[in-house]
């Protein structure tokens, strides 16, 4: 059992211990910087012109670096193997899932992390009972948890029950954090979905019985009077730019920061393009 939950590594010596100091970047790039600026006032040397050249090179040396240790955190979370005892798990929970279903549902939960990696340590909330499931396990072998988390996030996510948008802002929130990211993977606009990310079409796909199920939109289907839901209707994709319900729907929950600069106005994509088909999801993501 405990063979099973190892995970192995993914990444060379020299990335593990750049994500060990990523965090520390800046401050050690910025010691020698005050002590230079200490020393001239008292005397031990005189500012020099080279010292921009220096500067600069500093700085790009530490955006180079912060940037390249994302790059590897987010390969490690594509890449980077999960205990397989994970999917028996899942499969004792909903015992209907095929391995390949299974599959996919892993798949889900590592778009789940990325949003979670992109997210800055904003709370990200989960939207999918199935996923959830998998990340419950997961959280559940305390050891490789932690320690894939660390690779991957550089801190260790609490797990939260799966969750839709309701009266708390705060989840509300991290919602909205987990569709933005989760569109962006797959070149989905936020606002005018034309389908779903993985993440939010897996309880549909997968004929979860508790599950929670989404339509990119209303179109065709009654839209419920507020926070009323009949039941068999699915929730839309378009509710997270919705001021129906509290948080900061405008951005996101701040997931989008060019949207977030101009919140006074209606307009941009915030960089999507159309809609492709590249995606995980599909249009099959909608009701019961």
């Amino acid at each position: 059992m405990l063979a099973s939950a190892k995970v192995a590594p993914t990444m060379t010596g020299f990335e593990h211990l750049l994500l060990r100091v990523s965090g520390l970047l800046v401050p050690l790039a910025a010691v020698p910087w005050v002590i230079a600026l200490v020393g001239v006032p008292v005397g031990w040397w005189e500012p020099e012109g080279r010292w921009t050249v220096y500067l600069v090179c500093t700085l790009l040396a530490v955006m180079g670096a912060r940037r390249w240790a994302l790059a590897v955190r987010e390969r490690f979370i594509r890449e980077a193997p999960l205990p397989q005892l994970l999917k028996r798990k899942l499969r004792d929970t909903y015992p209907l899932l095929s391995p390949k279903d299974a599959d996919l549902v892993e798949r889900g939960l590592r778009q789940f992390f990325m949003a979670c990696l992109r997210s800055d340590k904003h709370f990200v909330a989960m939207p999918s009972r199935a996923v959830d499931a998998l990340w419950n396990a997961f959280s559940q072998i305390p050891q490789a948890y932690q320690h894939w988390c660390q690779n991957a996030l550089g801190y260790v996510p609490e797990h939260s029950p799966a969750q839709v948008l309701g009266k708390k802002a705060h989840h509300n929130d991290g919602l909205r954090r987990a569709w933005y990211w989760a569109c962006k993977d797959e070149a989905i606009h936020p606002r005018l979905p034309s389908r779903l990310p993985l993440l939010f079409a897996l309880d549909t796909k997968l004929a979860i019985p508790d599950g929670f199920h989404y339509a990119p939109g209303p179109q065709g289907i009654a839209k419920p009077d507020g926070h009323h839901r009949p039941a068999g209707t699915p929730y839309f994709g378009t509710d997270f730019s919705d001021s129906n319900f509290t948080g900061n729907f405008l951005d996101f929950g701040g997931a989008e920061p060019a949207r977030r600069k101009t919140s006074g106005s209606d307009g941009g994509d915030s960089g999507f393009g159309d809609d492709g088909d590249s995606g995980d999801g599909g249009s099959d993501g909608g009701g019961d």
